[in-house]
C-alpha cells in the first residue's frame, strides 16, 4: 500500500489507526476474558483446553498486529490485507466454536456462564471488526495502487 503525499493520506492513516485501535482493545478483551479459564485451569493443576489457548492467542495475534499497523511503513506493504483477512477467519473460528457452545445455554445465575456468553459476543465484534479492517485496506490498496510519486514519476510501493 503507497500513501500519498497530503491530507489524503493522513485522513487514511486516522482511520486504519482508529480501527486498529478498536481491534486492539477487544483483541485485549478476548485475552482477559479467556484468559481467566486458562488461569483458574492452571490453578486447578489442570490441562489447558485448547479452544481456550486458541481463542487468547487469536486475541494476541490480533493485539500484536494492531499495534504493528499502526507504524505507518507497515501500512505500506501492498499485501497487508490478506493478513486481515487471515485474522478475519481466524475469529470466524473462534466466535463460531464458542457460539456453539454458549449461545444456547442459559446462564441461571452462573457468573462462569454469563461471562462467556458476553466474550462470544466480543468475538462477534473483533470477527467483524478484523472483516471492515480487511475490506477497508483492499479497497484502499486498488485505489492507490498505481500512485506515483509527484516529483520522479516513480510508483510509490
Amino acid at each position: 500500500m503507497a500513501f500519498g503525499a497530503g491530507l489524503t493520506s493522513s485522513k487514511s492513516y486516522l482511520y486504519f489507526s482508529t480501527l486498529h485501535f478498536l481491534a486492539f482493545a477487544f483483541g485485549l478483551t478476548v485475552c482477559g476474558l479467556y484468559g481467566v479459564e486458562l488461569d483458574r485451569a492452571r490453578k486447578a493443576s489442570k490441562y489447558a483446553d485448547s479452544k481456550w489457548v486458541f481463542a487468547v492467542v487469536i486475541g494476541g495475534l490480533s493485539c500484536l498486529s494492531s499495534i504493528l499497523f499502526c507504524i505507518p511503513f507497515i501500512l505500506r506493504f501492498a499485501f497487508k490485507w490478506v493478513w486481515d483477512f487471515i485474522l478475519f477467519i481466524l475469529w470466524v473460528a473462534v466466535f463460531g466454536v464458542f457460539a456453539d457452545m454458549y449461545l444456547h445455554e442459559n446462564p441461571e445465575g452462573n457468573s462462569d456462564i454469563r461471562r462467556m456468553k458476553h466474550a462470544v459476543w466480543v468475538d462477534l465484534i473483533n470477527m467483524l471488526l478484523w472483516l471492515v479492517i480487511a475490506l477497508s485496506a483492499l479497497a484502499y490498496w486498488f485505489k492507490h495502487r498505481e500512485t506515483r510519486s509527484r516529483f520522479t514519476s516513480r510508483a510509490i510501493v
